[in-house]
């Protein structure tokens, strides 16, 4: 597999369309993976913000949304695959983690939907990176999420290993009624308990260190 060696960060904030796809949160999974791989385009998460962190494996996003969710699919290659985290409540990011961000449409700060590579996902209603409301029971029930792998502890190595999740996400957890104009969001991948840590973003970061909760740098995404 092919990795970065150095840092590639983009000069500005990204814009991108979300591609309507009528009632897909009514899909069977392995229509909606049909349908997001086919129907969808890809983009990279490939912006390397730190130079201490040089390593990039190779991560992709699809974003589509019907009048009432979104779906989001990512797509990765690396070389460490790490799932220890098991409960909705564990440190997920220091697996392969995939992560989804937006802004809080009708109100203050943003939600954060973290993923590790067989499903367990960390969601939450934010303030900042320390002020944190965690979904209760009900509200991650209505996420629905769905990968590759099995649900079961991994550690596995080699080059090229693949895998790839999908979040359908009711924009009711938004706070909304139906789909908005646009929204404001990133896409991440990291693992920092990785053999080779690393922290990639869709929308670049002008941070001095690893910190993905900095709303001042999300990309819009546009509700075709």
């Amino acid at each position: 597999m092919k990795t970065s060696t150095a840092p590639t960060v983009a000069s500005a904030s990204r814009k991108i369309e979300a591609r309507f796809i009528r009632k897909i949160e009514q899909f069977r999974n392995d229509e909606i993976r049909l349908v997001m791989r086919d129907r969808v385009p890809s983009h990279e998460v490939a912006c390397v913000n730190w130079v201490e962190y040089p390593y990039a494996p190779k991560v992709t996003f699809r974003i589509a949304h019907s009048d009432d969710a979104l779906v989001v699919m990512f797509e990765v290659e690396e070389e460490h695959l790490r799932a220890v985290a098991m409960s909705a409540e564990a440190n997920v990011w220091e697996d392969s983690c995939v992560e989804f961000f937006v802004e809080n449409p009708v109100g203050e700060g943003y939600f954060n939907f973290e993923v590790n590579c067989i499903g367990t996902m960390l969601a939450a209603k934010r303030l900042s990176r320390t002020e944190a409301t965690l979904f209760n029971v009900e509200q991650m029930a209505e996420i629905r999420c769905f990968g590759s792998l099995q649900k079961a502890p991994i550690d596995s190595r080699g080059a090229g290993q693949k895998w790839w999740m999908v979040e359908v996400i009711p924009f009711s957890l938004l706070g909304l009624k139906r789909a908005p104009q646009s929204l404001r969001c990133n896409f991440y991948k990291c693992g920092d308990k990785c053999d080779r840590p690393h922290f990639l973003s869709w929308s670049p970061i002008d941070k001095p260190e690893p910190n993905f909760h900095c709303p001042e740098f999300f990309g819009e995404v546009i509700i075709a």
